[in-house]
């Protein structure tokens, strides 16, 4: 175990017998107005790292954007709640996306017409752009938990995981598209009669154009996948519970490989009922392709979205497990063999509790943030060199 210095603080790095290194490269909570507990992933852009906390900025407990540089600094580039109309709380598990040199993501609450949340655009000296309020059931979304994701053409599209015509208490949730030009529609209102519902993870394109997602609800009530055209037209292509041994409750997002296959994550269900890595391929079929909790120290139950590398190697998180039952990193190959890399809570001042997803440098190692631990317990960013 070593203390590193980097960029004006301390980072504390480790290596443990039969696992990665692991390093933080900053505990939230140290500095008042400096942001705490991380939920969304991180995203890489030209060496520095950028992400969102949800509580503890100046103007109270809304949240920020921040960025850390490539030579460790952190920086905080925008208060949630610092201008009129502003959303509060960015809850997201996907985190954010960069595009045409700016930030885009999504925040809980706030915004001009009440407390359903925004979308926004920064610029990476800070200056914040909201180009949606949420208004609320039954003409529009609430409480955007999912990050957006960008067609071609520079359109917006992203899920609230409440509002909506639904049948649902308060809306069963909407896809929602934002056009080039600032134009917001609801793509799909999910009805909740049968259907997904309460989606709170991104959405990810095919080749067509058309949407992917997860949401609970199903015919089974144990969540469902779903496709959205880009004409908005709807269809569940698979209901969890639909077999022995499946998983239960997807919260992460899907990603596809290059055969045109989803993969998945379930936060529960599966052969020990702890959740699984899924494969859906295009003719239909879904298949478990790991229950976690299958080995001592395991990971199990899993939030954040799966990323691959080069190889075809699955990457991501689990809430919990471990030796240390505050969570893993793990690997899973093509054929289902899966490697804890990094067990939460193996140091002193480690992070706990990671949401969100994974991301790679173009060396190949791999940023996330914990959304509790670290030296303040206010969660941590940390990287691992696989």
């Amino acid at each position: 175990m070593a203390f590193l210095g980097l960029g004006g603080f301390c980072i504390l790095a480790t290596t443990l017998a039969g696992a990665q290194t692991e390093t933080i490269l900053y505990s939230f909570g140290g500095v008042p107005g400096e942001g705490a507990n991380p939920y969304g992933g991180l995203v890489y852009h030209k060496g520095s790292l950028y992400g969102t906390t949800t509580d503890n900025a100046p103007s109270g407990n809304l949240g920020n954007v921040f960025e850390i540089t490539a030579d460790g600094q952190y920086k905080v580039l925008h208060n949630f709640g610092s201008q009129p109309g502003d959303g509060t709380a960015p809850c997201d598990f996907g985190g954010l996306v960069f595009r045409g040199g700016k930030l885009y993501g999504t925040a809980l609450y706030g915004g001009a017409t009440g407390s359903f949340g925004t979308v926004f655009d920064l610029t990476p000296k800070g200056k914040e752009k909201i180009l949606h309020t949420f208004g609320g059931p039954p003409g529009d979304g609430a409480y955007p938990f999912a990050g957006v994701i960008f067609d071609k053409a520079g359109n917006l599209y992203g899920t609230t995981e409440e509002g909506g015509s639904g049948a649902c208490q308060g809306g069963c949730g909407i896809v929602y598209e934002i056009t080039e030009s600032g134009d917001q529609k609801t793509l799909y209102s999910f009805s909740g009669l049968g259907d997904a519902y309460f989606p709170v993870a991104n959405l990810t394109l095919d080749k067509a154009g058309n949407l992917y997602g997860v949401g609970t609800g199903g015919a089974f009530d144990g969540g469902a996948i779903f496709q959205i055209s880009s004409t908005g037209a709807e269809k569940v292509l698979y209901s969890f519970g639909d077999q022995p041994g499946d998983g239960y409750i997807p919260y992460s997002g899907v990603i596809f490989d290059k055969k045109g296959n989803l993969y998945g994550t379930t936060f529960s269900g599966g052969a020990y009922g702890l959740g699984t890595v899924f494969e859906f391929t295009p003719t239909g079929k879904e298949k478990t392709l790991y229950s976690f909790g299958a080995q001592a120290g395991d990971g199990i139950n899993a939030y954040g979205s799966l990323v691959f590398d080069k190889k075809g190697n699955l990457y991501g998180t689990t809430f919990a497990g471990g030796l240390y039952g505050q969570g893993t990193v793990f690997e899973l190959s093509p054929t289902g063999d899966e490697k804890v890399l990094y067990t939460f809570g193996s140091q002193a001042g480690d992070g706990s509790i990671p949401l969100g997803e994974l991301v790679f440098d173009t060396t190949g190692n791999l940023y996330g943030v914990t959304a509790y631990g670290g030296v303040y317990g206010f969660g941590t960013a940390f990287k691992i060199m696989p």
